[in-house]
């Protein structure tokens, strides 16, 4: 257990990459883990990973597309019923497209990205920050952004426009949370995931492992606190 004690942490896009290492990570430390993701089989693989080497866990992971409004609602409530408001939210869930130049990419490959990237991470905020705010928690929000949140790439211009509207959204919500809250852009590096390798293929494997960056990130982002609100950062 961390010697800031037991954290409830909400992560989407949790099935897979960067979110199940951040869980697993967070579960052996002794934090409870809300989770969702669209992909079920991959949600009840999580579970039985997490119940097999702590079958006390007071974990919950369900099945929602944070792309959808209803989807997030429904989410929200279930939340509040079963766990009640977290103390931290990782705004983990995004796609990338298939390296293309921007006219070349279909007009559905974009609407996804955006769908997922900004409008997923807006529909959390729009039900999530209102139960912090009511619950005066001192909550902290971690948006995952990307090291093209911050600069251009070519051939990936759908995905760090994403990115460059997360950092904006994360500084202008800065501006609107009541003292002691905070949220954050969080760039995790260069990692090797389906993601990178979509874009740099088998050169992916020459970068750090998820399974390397997760105990940093978790060490992060657990020591965040209202001082660091809009800020951006990097792990």
């Amino acid at each position: 257990m961390d010697a800031i004690g037991s954290r409830t942490v909400l992560i989407t896009g949790v099935s897979r990459g960067l979110g199940r290492v951040l869980a697993l990570e967070l579960a052996n430390r002794g934090h409870n883990i809300i989770g969702c993701s669209r992909a079920q089989d991959a949600l009840n693989s999580l579970h039985s990973q997490l119940s097999s080497s702590n079958p006390n866990h007071n974990h919950l992971f369900l099945n929602a597309d944070v792309r959808l409004n209803s989807s997030v609602e429904e989410l929200a409530r279930t939340v509040m019923e079963k766990r009640g408001v977290p103390d931290i939210i990782v705004n983990n869930a995004g796609t990338i497209n298939k390296n293309n130049k921007i006219w070349e990419v279909p007009p559905e490959e974009f609407d996804s990205v955006l769908d997922t990237n900004v409008k997923g991470t807006a529909n959390v905020l729009r039900h999530f920050v209102p139960l912090m705010i009511a619950a005066k928690k001192q909550g902290v929000i971690v948006n995952i952004s990307s090291g093209w949140g911050r600069s251009g790439a070519a051939l990936v211009a759908p995905y760090c426009a994403s990115k460059w509207a997360i950092e904006g959204l994360s500084r202008s919500v800065a501006k609107e949370l009541p003292e002691g809250m905070a949220i954050v852009a969080l760039n995790p590096g260069v990692i090797n995931t389906d993601m990178l390798a979509s874009c740099f293929g088998t050169s992916a494997a020459l970068y750090q492992a998820p399974e390397a960056w997760a105990p940093k990130a978790a060490t992060m982002i657990l020591n965040l606190t209202a001082a660091d609100n809009g800020a951006s950062l990097t792990v």
